[in-house]
């Protein structure tokens, strides 16, 4: 993926219109954001942007509208935030993109910030209309993409519209691309991968294509659930997804021919309800109406010593019902691991998906890894070996 067009200091810059794609889908409650970790993130290449004296015209989507105007998706909770956080002259255009749009975008002044509303608002954005392409393109002299987290998406402003503009990646971009790289390619062995969350079937080539690229193949999770009853083991009242046993036995079989480790819970914490009190139980004790919620102390230290081991990791989804704090721990255990061992060992640690950076929103502890993406279906789709439509558009 080296062979992206990615936006550089030494492009000039100054007074033109640059139109940068972001992903501010943000959660947002009664008019008010929740959780401002995506504009966080971007914020310092806005900001860098304004320094070098831009123009700079900012698309993002919020949510599903389905091409209709819908007020609960207005972005003018993120205009109210960025008005607030930079130091400049922020505009929120609402109409058409017409030739009103390209006006208001000409008649940016150095350095001032001109917010669109929600993009998906207009029909012709989901179908990567080329019109709508074409006329977006008009609002600026040069496009950045930095929105990997949708790159995966055949939409106008991420697809069609680099036919017209002279466009490019931004930073971010370029991190999330390089660091699927250090799984896929440049990878530092041994590699493992920890794949958690509820479902295999959504994640069936994923775990395929880790199973030819990692050293070991940990599942955690309500996944982890399908596993253990694959081996003959009772899960009780668990969570389990029908008709996966196919779809695990060609894991198995994947990860035989390629020499890749599958290691599943030994032990977990259950309960009888999501809301109950957790039991630490061996996998030969569980009753009919238990519920496994968390792997157990010895699945921590199992994954403990294989971290410790690894020169990579690739962590994406949950290993328990984290958001009852009584089955939160194999989550919090794995996250300080992999934390205390990129800061201490060196260890080259990639995390992401949506769940994951959620389990962690709230932990006292330093997370340090070197990669941490807020790109979930797009990430994903990487791994699984996918070129994405965003960034193929993107190559020199």
């Amino acid at each position: 993926m080296s062979n992206l067009k990615i936006f550089s200091e030494n492009i000039k810059i100054n007074s033109k219109r640059v139109i940068v794609r972001l992903d501010l889908n943000v959660p947002i409650s009664k008019s008010s954001i929740e959780d401002s970790t995506r504009i966080e993130i971007i914020e310092p290449f806005i900001k860098k942007l304004i320094e070098k004296k831009a123009k700079i015209i900012l698309i993002s989507h919020l949510g599903r509208p389905k091409g209709k105007v819908v007020k609960e998706l207005s972005l003018n909770p993120i205009f109210d935030y960025l008005q607030k956080s930079l130091n400049t002259k922020v505009y929120f255009y609402k109409d058409n993109i017409d030739q009103k749009a390209i006006d208001a975008s000409n008649n940016l002044k150095q350095g001032e910030v001109l917010l669109i509303e929600n993009i998906r608002f207009f029909k012709e954005e989901e179908d990567d209309n080329e019109n709508f392409a074409k006329n977006l393109s008009k609002l600026g002299d040069f496009y950045i993409n930095e929105a990997f987290s949708c790159s995966h998406r055949r939409q106008a402003s991420l697809h069609k519209i680099t036919n017209y503009i002279d466009s490019y990646g931004g930073p971010l971009l370029d991190k999330e691309t390089q660091s699927i790289n250090l799984i896929i390619k440049n990878k530092k062995k041994p590699v493992t991968s920890i794949i958690g969350g509820s479902k295999v079937s959504t994640k069936i080539n994923v775990l395929l294509n880790l199973s030819k690229n990692t050293n070991n193949l940990i599942i955690v999770g309500a996944m982890a659930n399908n596993f253990l009853k694959f081996n003959g083991l009772n899960v009780g009242a668990s969570l389990l997804e029908k008709g996966t046993e196919d779809i695990i036995k060609s894991i198995y079989s994947s990860a035989e021919k390629n020499n890749c480790n599958i290691i599943i819970p030994v032990d977990c914490v259950v309960s009888n309800d999501l809301n109950g009190l957790p039991k630490p139980k061996s996998l030969n004790e569980i009753k009919s109406e238990d519920i496994i919620l968390d792997i157990g102390e010895k699945t921590i230290e199992l994954i403990n010593k294989t971290v410790e081991l690894s020169k990579t990791v690739f962590w994406n989804g949950p290993a328990g019902y984290f958001e009852n704090k009584n089955f939160s721990k194999g989550t919090l255990s794995i996250a300080k691991k992999i934390s205390s061992d990129t800061d201490t060992k060196s260890l080259i640690s990639i995390v992401g998906g949506g769940d994951t950076i959620a389990a962690l929103k709230n932990v006292e502890f330093r997370k340090v890894f070197t990669h941490l993406s807020t790109a979930g279906g797009a990430f994903l789709e990487s791994i699984e070996g996918k070129e994405l439509p965003g960034i193929k558009v993107l190559k020199k």
